[in-house]
C-alpha cells in the first residue's frame, strides 16, 4: 500500500496522542478537509493501520506497511 502526503499526515498526527482522535480533531490539526482525512482513514483502516472504538481513531502500529517487493524477496528465501 502506498501512502500519500494526507495518510502521512494522519499517521504522524496519531502517533501523538495515547487517547485517539475524532475525524473533526484529525482534520482540525492536520488542517485537510474532513472529506479527505476520511477517505485516508478508510484506507488505513482497511489495511489495518489504525482502529476505531467510539468514534475515535487510534493508530495500531507506527511502522509502514510492506511493500510489495518486500514480501516477494521474503517469498524467495523460503
Amino acid at each position: 500500500m502506498k501512502l500519500n502526503k494526507v495518510d502521512e499526515q494522519v499517521i504522524a498526527t496519531l502517533k501523538n496522542t495515547q487517547t485517539g482522535l475524532t475525524l473533526q480533531e484529525i482534520a482540525d490539526q492536520t488542517g485537510q478537509p474532513a472529506k479527505k482525512i476520511f477517505r485516508s482513514l478508510r484506507k488505513l483502516f482497511e489495511n489495518e493501520m489504525v482502529d476505531c472504538n467510539a468514534r475515535k481513531y487510534t493508530l495500531l502500529t507506527d511502522k509502514p506497511p510492506k511493500k510489495a517487493e518486500d514480501e516477494e524477496a521474503l517469498a524467495e528465501e523460503e
